[in-house]
């Protein structure tokens, strides 16, 4: 389908550009939402990951299935607003935590990454096959995104028919597009976070698994490329970073797309060049619906004095279109 009229956005005045419309709703927003309770999901390899749901006194046959970006977790601003307005409207929901996010590390050496949504896949039988849900939504949120497209581009044949439509907002669609991104003096700010972020968990795996993971001269690591070539690409089966990037991306499976899905990306969003920008394969697949406001940051679209985000609006009128 051809790329979408660019959607009306407005941000608070106070968020005049990209970075302040990325960075404010982080730090600052609350959602006042809260899980009714957390299951523990046991994977086939022996490592787990935990589920928070939010559910009806009688449970409806909708489910919406929220997944997190890089070092997020179900707790974020953009998942509980989620969250909060599908269950407010006929929905069950799912925030699911990655291996490692949910405030306990996970038990194998390995963590989560964009390029494998084999636990997401996990986590959509389980609602199906364990909970009964007829009709499930899929959002997702910058690495959120990537593994919810891939969840059902990856292996098209094989999505669930319970699974009706995608929704992806601030997709790094090309990884290097996205780290080169983050590299650049302007960015260092969430570069630099990241790397603290990971930088914890790493410490406590090197605990959990001496003489397997060295953080010896980890303070000296400054870049992403630096990062997944002495981490990421080891532990999960890649030859280097470079290697990681190009088979961890989702944009070249989008063609293989094969249910409804929405994919929004802010043209200001700091964590992507427009490579990130998956104009081709929208135009040539009648599933993906692609819409690029000028503005909204990376996670962010706050709209003044509304309890939501306009992403969230716009996840529940593409889901409720479909349905």
């Amino acid at each position: 389908m051809p790329v979408l009229t660019q959607p009306f956005f407005k941000a608070p005045f106070w968020q005049w550009n990209g970075h302040l419309q990325s960075i404010l709703p982080s730090v600052f927003r609350k959602v006042s939402f809260a899980y009714a309770r957390r299951e523990r999901l046991e994977l086939p390899d022996g490592d787990f990951i935990d589920l928070d749901w939010s559910t009806a006194q009688k449970k409806y046959d909708k489910l919406v299935i929220i997944t997190h970006g890089l070092e997020g977790d179900s707790s974020r601003h953009y998942v509980t607003g989620v969250a909060k307005l599908f269950t407010t409207n006929g929905y069950d929901a799912l925030g699911w935590n990655c291996r490692s996010c949910s405030g306990e590390l996970n038990r194998l050496p390995r963590f989560y990454h964009h390029g494998d949504a084999n636990d997401l896949r996990a986590v959509i039988q389980h609602a199906i096959h364990v909970h009964g849900y007829d009709s499930i939504v899929l959002v997702g949120f910058s690495m959120g995104g990537s593994l919810t497209l891939r969840a059902v581009a990856e292996f098209p044949t094989d999505v669930p028919k319970q699974v009706k439509a995608t929704i992806s907002f601030s997709v790094p669609c090309s990884l290097r597009g996205s780290v080169d991104a983050l590299a650049t003096k302007e960015n260092k700010i969430y570069l630099n976070r990241f790397l603290r972020k990971l930088g914890k968990k790493i410490k406590l795996k090197a605990q959990q698994y001496p003489g397997l993971i060295d953080i010896t001269g980890y303070g000296s690591i400054r870049s992403f490329i630096e990062f997944d070539d002495r981490y990421t690409a080891p532990l999960h089966g890649y030859a280097n970073a470079l290697d990681f990037y190009e088979k961890a991306s989702v944009g070249p499976l989008l063609p293989q797309v094969g249910i409804p899905s929405l994919i929004v990306q802010a043209q200001n969003d700091p964590f992507l060049l427009p490579v990130c920008m998956p104009i081709e394969a929208a135009t040539h697949n009648s599933q993906i619906f692609l819409e690029m406001p000028a503005i909204g940051g990376h996670c962010g679209f706050r709209e003044q004095g509304s309890m939501y985000s306009w992403a969230e609006k716009r996840a529940l009128a593409f889901a409720e279109a479909i349905l």
